[in-house]
C-alpha cells in the first residue's frame, strides 16, 4: 500500500443551488436556498402530501447532447455533466486507459426510467418497452457510461449505501489510488429520485418536511423547529490523483484526501444509532487514517439532514470524539440550502468542504430560526472565517441501512 498522498485537482457539480461547482459554491456562501414548489401535474394527480423539492438548477438534458441524453436516465445525465465539468476544471488529465479509474455511487439509480417503463408496459405492452431500459436504470449506469466516455479501464465501480453513497466513493478511491490500482480517479455520486412514488413513500415515513406553504426555508438543520428533511437531486464529481502524478503534470490542487472511514451500525434499516458509536468510529478511522487528533480538525460538515432525530444522533457521535471541543468548531449543514441529494450528497458536499479549506471559510447554514439546546454546534447563518494556517476539515454522510462514511480534507 503506497504512503502517497492523494489530491483533488478538479471538482464538477449541479446542483439545486447551482448549474457548476463555482455556481454552487457562490449561491451557498449567499444563503441560496435550492428549495421550490415543484410545478408537475403528478403533485396535484396524486394529491402529495409534500408539495416541493430542491430540484437542479439546470436540467442535465439541456446541457447535453440529445443523442447522448436520450440513452441516459436523469441520474446518469447529472453525473455526466458533473464529470465532463470535473475533467475540464482538472486540465484534461493526460493518463493511460489503464491507469484512470471510476468510483461512483448511487442510492436509488434509474427510479425515473424504471417507473417510466413499467407505465408503458401497463399502458401500450411489452413491445413498446425500450430495448435500453435496463442499461438506463441498473445502479451502476452511471460509473459505466462514464468509463465509456472518458475511456477508463483500470476499474468502473460502483457504490449504493443510500445517503452515505458518494462519501464511501470517495474513500474508495483514496483507497484504490493508494493501493496503486491507478493514477487517476473520477469519484463522486448521482441522484434523481424527485418522483412521486420516493415523495410518498418518504412522506409515509414521516421523514419529509412538510412546509408546503414556506418551502425555501423547509430545510432547518439544528433548528429547533425542523420537522423533516428536504428531496433534492444533481451530482458531484472529484478528480482524485495521486500527489506526485498530479505534480508531474503541473495540475493545481484543491486541497488533499488524507483519510476516510466507513463503517456499519448494525442498529435498524432507516434509523441511525442513537448513541452514534458506528458514526463516532468511522470519525475515529479517518483521522488515524489522516494521523491526526480530534484537535487538529478545524472544520466539519455535517450531515445534519433537518430531521428530529437525526441532528441530535449527529452531535452524540461528535461529542464522543471531540468532546467539549465540538461546540468550538466551525460546522456547516449545507443542505439547508440544497436539500438532501441522496446518493449524490456527499460528493457534493466534499466539494463543498474541499472549497472551504481553499477560500478559509465555513459557509452559512441558513434557515435556523432557534439552534436546538440538544444539537449545541458552533454553527451560523453567516460565513464564518476559518484560520490561515493548515486546516483539516472531515465531511459525514450517513445511510439507511446503517452505512456511515467520513472524509478527511487537508490543507496544500
Amino acid at each position: 500500500m503506497s504512503t502517497s498522498r492523494i489530491v483533488v485537482t478538479g471538482i464538477g457539480a449541479s446542483s439545486p443551488i447551482g448549474a457548476t461547482a463555482p455556481d454552487s459554491w457562490e449561491a451557498l456562501l449567499d444563503g441560496a436556498s435550492g428549495t421550490r414548489t415543484l410545478e408537475h401535474e403528478w403533485v396535484e394527480q396524486y394529491q402529495l402530501p409534500v408539495t416541493f423539492a430542491a430540484q437542479a438548477k439546470v436540467r442535465p438534458d439541456t446541457v447535453l447532447e440529445r443523442p447522448v441524453a436520450k440513452r441516459l436516465d436523469p441520474a446518469s445525465q447529472f453525473a455526466m455533466v458533473a464529470a465532463m465539468e470535473a475533467w475540464e476544471d482538472a486540465g484534461r488529465p493526460e493518463v493511460p486507459s489503464e491507469r484512470l479509474g471510476i468510483d461512483f455511487a448511487t442510492g436509488i439509480g434509474g427510479v425515473w426510467t424504471l417507473l417510466d417503463a413499467w407505465d408503458t408496459l401497463r399502458e401500450k405492452g411489452p413491445r413498446r418497452v425500450m430495448p435500453m431500459t435496463v442499461p438506463m436504470l441498473m445502479p451502476n449506469a452511471a460509473a459505466g457510461n462514464l468509463s465509456l466516455h472518458f475511456g477508463a479501464r483500470a476499474f468502473a465501480r460502483t457504490v449504493a449505501s443510500a445517503c452515505a453513497s458518494s462519501t464511501e466513493s470517495i474513500v474508495n478511491a483514496v483507497e484504490h489510488l493508494r493501493a496503486g490500482l491507478a493514477d487517476v480517479v473520477i469519484a463522486g455520486g448521482t441522484e434523481s429520485a424527485i418522483h412521486p412514488i420516493t415523495i410518498a413513500s418518504f412522506a409515509s415515513m414521516q421523514a419529509l418536511s412538510r412546509r408546503n406553504d414556506d418551502p425555501a426555508t423547509a430545510s432547518r438543520p439544528c433548528s429547533v423547529d425542523r420537522d423533516g428533511f428536504v428531496m433534492g437531486e444533481g451530482a458531484g464529481v472529484l478528480i482524485l490523483e495521486t500527489e506526485e502524478h498530479a505534480r508531474a503534470r503541473g495540475a493545481k490542487i484543491y486541497a488533499a484526501v488524507v483519510g476516510g472511514g466507513v463503517t456499519a451500525d448494525s442498529y435498524h434499516i432507516t434509523a441511525n444509532d442513537p448513541e452514534g458509536v458506528g458514526a463516532a468510529r468511522a470519525v475515529r478511522m479517518a483521522l488515524e487514517m489522516a494521523d491526526a487528533s480530534p484537535d487538529d480538525v478545524t472544520h466539519i460538515n455535517a450531515h445534519a439532514t433537518s430531521t428530529p432525530v437525526g441532528d441530535p444522533n449527529e452531535y452524540t457521535a461528535l461529542k464522543a470524539i471531540f468532546g467539549d471541543r465540538i461546540d468550538e468548531i466551525p460546522v456547516s449543514a449545507t443542505k439547508a440550502s440544497t436539500g438532501h441529494l441522496l446518493g449524490g450528497t456527499g460528493a457534493l458536499e466534499a466539494i463543498f468542504t474541499v472549497l472551504a479549506l481553499r477560500d478559509r471559510v465555513a459557509p452559512p447554514t441558513i434557515n435556523i430560526t432557534t439552534q436546538d439546546p440538544a444539537v449545541p454546534f458552533r454553527i451560523s447563518g453567516e460565513p464564518v472565517a476559518l484560520d490561515q494556517g493548515d486546516q483539516l476539515a472531515i465531511s459525514n454522510s450517513f445511510g439507511f441501512g446503517g452505512h456511515n462514511a467520513v472524509a478527511a480534507f487537508a490543507t496544500v
